[in-house]
This record gives C-alpha cells, sequence and structure tokens, in this order.
C-alpha cells in the first residue's frame, strides 16, 4: 500500500498538454462528461499495449456510459502517434515529456529495473467526474481484469 496521501474527491485544476491529434488537451474541454485518465509507462512495452488495446475494445461500451479515455504516458508525441497507429486507438494519448501531468497525480515513483533504482511512472487510473473531482484513483494497477473494473465502476456512477 502507498504512504502517498489520496487525492480522491480533490478538484483538478484545469490544465493543458501536448496530446496526439488535432489538439492539445484542455481539461475544461471535458467538463460535463466523466474522463478516464490511465498513466502507463512506456509506449510500445507488453503491459502497456495489453491495457491500451484492452481499453480499445471496450471504448464503445465506455463511450454509452458518457465516459472519455486518455492515456498519459512520458513518452514523445511522435512516438504516441506511431503507437495510436499501431494499434488503432480510438482515443488520444497524452506527451507528458516534462512530467507536469504526473506529478500532478503523483505517478512517479522510484522502480527496481534489472537492479537498478529508476523513477519512472507507476500504472495509475483515476476517474474524473463531470464536475472535475476525482472519484476514483487505482495506482500500482495489475493490467487483468483492470479495464473491466474501470468500466463497471464508470457504468456504476452516476
Amino acid at each position: 500500500m502507498s504512504d502517498r496521501p489520496s487525492i480522491l474527491n480533490l478538484s483538478v485544476p484545469d490544465f493543458s498538454a501536448a496530446m496526439t491529434g488535432s489538439a492539445d488537451f484542455q481539461l475544461s474541454n471535458y467538463r460535463g462528461k466523466k474522463l478516464v485518465l490511465y498513466f502507463y509507462p512506456k509506449d510500445n512495452t507488453p503491459g502497456c499495449t495489453t491495457e491500451s488495446l484492452q481499453f480499445r475494445e471496450l471504448y464503445p461500451k465506455f463511450k454509452q456510459a458518457d465516459t472519455e479515455i486518455i492515456g498519459i504516458s512520458r513518452d514523445s508525441l511522435r512516438s504516441h502517434d506511431g503507437f495510436k497507429s499501431k494499434l488503432d486507438l480510438p482515443f488520444e494519448l497524452i506527451s507528458d515529456a516534462d512530467e507536469t501531468v504526473c506529478t500532478m497525480f503523483d505517478v512517479i515513483v522510484m522502480k527496481s529495473m534489472y537492479g537498478k533504482k529508476v523513477r519512472g511512472i507507476e500504472r495509475s487510473t483515476f476517474i474524473i467526474d463531470a464536475n472535475g473531482k476525482i472519484v476514483k484513483e487505482w495506482r500500482g494497477v495489475k493490467v487483468p481484469g483492470h479495464v473491466d473494473e474501470v468500466l463497471e465502476f464508470v457504468q456504476n456512477l452516476g
């Protein structure tokens, strides 16, 4: 269990970020809808590919629940464009190379990789309600079954 404080029920300040597609991400553009922000470590890695494909497969059900999905990692827009195209993702990806959004959501942690300590993104998902408030957070996500759990949560969210 993390010793970080929960950010549940906090209102997320409006922010903008570089995103795939024709415009930058602006949180205020999503007011009135539910929003899934999923943070993942790296494009084109097995777990991140699997998680993104699962969000893609259930995307129509998220849309039926008036919910938009946005993926976030520190990869470049160029990397994101290739990843999105390769997987045929129907949602956009935020490039957070300077870690501004990652810091806002407190998802940068020290990890062990091949015996070395490295800073990286802890796989995490946040649900922001139509009013811009964080109503659910998952940290240290394990991919199997996670996207189904997220979908169930947004379907039951008033």
